[in-house]
């Protein structure tokens, strides 16, 4: 899933920023292919002989990744509000850039192992939690992106309120909903062993 973020007119390379420019974040959908895939020209996973309760720490340290990327993501599209009239629209795109980097990554290696477990390790629930956690946070990012959207000037006069209040909700609720899968994936991980 590829979201576009509208945040000014004109080019994207001048300092100043016009409407009907674009900044691209890249949901999980869209990634490359997991390591030793058909196809893939990265070495063996190295998590692949790694006990089941090391598999659930990287999942943790995945989403701790992915949490920074978010909070990056948020500090730098403040920044970019509080620039003023002269937006600088460079250094948001970079940023965007590098986080777009953070997601793929985290996500290829999020659907590793879900592989891995769902394959090899023969545990369809676990692989089952972690195939949640990863909607969960697809849906995280497109409603940040779309809240981000919804925020640019431009956008945020003609826009709904209570849609904003919305989005918002929704971000919390997701976000709920991706500790509770975590504390779910991590009760049970500890049964599966």
């Amino acid at each position: 899933m590829v979201l576009g973020l509208p945040v000014g007119r004109g080019s994207c390379s001048h300092s100043q920023v016009q409407p009907d420019c674009t900044v691209m974040l890249t949901a999980a959908a869209e990634v490359p292919p997991a390591p030793d895939a058909p196809g893939s020209a990265e070495p063996q996973w190295a998590w692949r002989d790694a006990p089941i309760a090391t598999l659930v720490w990287r999942i943790q340290q995945l989403q701790d990744e992915r949490a920074q990327a978010f909070r990056r993501l948020d500090q730098a599209h403040r920044q970019y509000m509080l620039s003023g009239q002269h937006h600088d629209f460079p250094l948001y795109r970079n940023v965007v850039h590098e986080v777009t980097q953070v997601f793929a990554a985290a996500s290829r290696e999020v659907l590793a192992v879900e592989a891995e477990l769902a394959g090899p390790r023969a545990q369809p629930v676990l692989a089952r939690h972690v195939r949640n956690l990863q909607e969960l946070e697809q849906t995280r990012l497109a409603t940040v992106a779309l809240l981000q959207v919804m925020g640019t000037p431009g956008v945020s006069e003609q826009g709904d309120p209570e849609k904003l209040r919305q989005l918002r909700i929704k971000v919390i609720k997701t976000m709920e909903a991706i500790s509770e899968v975590l504390q779910e994936l991590r009760f049970d991980a500890e049964s599966a062993e």
